[in-house]
């Protein structure tokens, strides 16, 4: 993790901080555990917990399988966290392959009133994603990609 940001703790936000991992399936959940582990301070409620995991995992998993396809070589994904009033803020920033046509995904729900064999394989990521988190951003940057979303959870009041 880098180093906290003193200043958030003059206006009762968590400092930010990072987490890194590399661009393997096996180090998703991992990352998962540290991103959770570095918001511990918040108490979030198992909802709220629930919901940046989710959405990280979704993400996360999306870039694993998609962005490093054709890759074998370890790389570096990295999430930056920090809390404002308005929730959290992250920002996943990789060296994969950039998203098609520049921008992500529609993300519309899946029918899945249907027998079981029926079943769409993929498709609940991106709807998940758009549906829990507000002000989602993909950019190409240079070789990089950065996906920045906003998750509406430890909510400070105005004061």
């Amino acid at each position: 993790m880098t180093r906290p940001d003193t200043g958030a703790l003059t206006l009762g936000l968590l400092p930010p901080f990072e987490v890194s991992l590399n661009n393997q399936q096996s180090d998703v959940r991992g990352a998962l555990s540290a991103l959770l582990a570095g918001l511990g301070p918040l108490a979030l409620d198992v909802e709220e917990a629930g919901t940046v995991e989710l959405v990280m995992a979704e993400a996360l998993n999306n870039i694993v399988e998609h962005a490093y396809a054709d890759r074998r070589r370890k790389e570096a994904i990295h999430i930056r966290c920090k809390q404002l009033r308005d929730g959290l803020h992250l920002r996943i920033v990789d060296r994969g392959m950039a998203m098609p046509d520049g921008k992500t995904p529609i993300g519309m729900a899946q029918n899945i009133d249907v027998d079981a064999i029926d079943m769409p394989e993929g498709g609940f990521g991106w709807f998940l994603i758009q549906d829990l988190a507000k002000d989602i951003r993909y950019q190409r940057v240079g070789h990089t990609n950065q996906l920045d979303l906003r998750l509406a959870v430890a909510l400070h009041a105005e004061g």
